[in-house]
């Protein structure tokens, strides 16, 4: 059993950064490939981004291209979210995922689930 908790949301201005964070316990972190969803208010879960096991190979969704790094560190057994030039329309709540499988990039069917962070960007 993989927790994960999340870390380093709160409020900024449009235009800022953040950066999130996912610590994993519990299991072989670099046995998952990890992910990172959001959820605004009213609005079905979207996917943001995702890293393979070792970290070669990262996606994101075309909403954040461009602005959005995530990174992982698996001495760490952390996954991380670089947010810049943030917009209004990127306040949501995010969570970060785990999968042992690759697939869970395209299906969204990851085994693991934190229980998110909020996000709040300001006009």
């Amino acid at each position: 059993q993989v927790q994960l908790v999340e870390s380093g949301g709160g409020l900024v201005q449009a235009g800022g950064s953040l950066r999130l964070s996912c610590a994993a316990s519990g299991g072989t972190f670099s046995s998952y490939v990890m992910g990172w969803f959001r959820q605004a208010a009213g609005k079905e879960r979207e996917f943001v981004a995702g890293i393979s096991w070792k970290g070669g190979n990262q996606y994101y969704g075309d909403s954040v291209k461009g602005r959005f790094t995530i990174s992982r560190d698996n001495a760490k057994s952390t996954v991380y979210l670089q947010m810049d030039r943030l917009e209004p329309e990127d306040t949501a709540v995010y969570s970060c995922a785990a999968s042992r499988g690759i697939s869970a990039i395209r299906t969204m069917a990851f085994d693991y689930w934190g229980q998110g962070t909020q996000v709040t960007v300001s006009s």
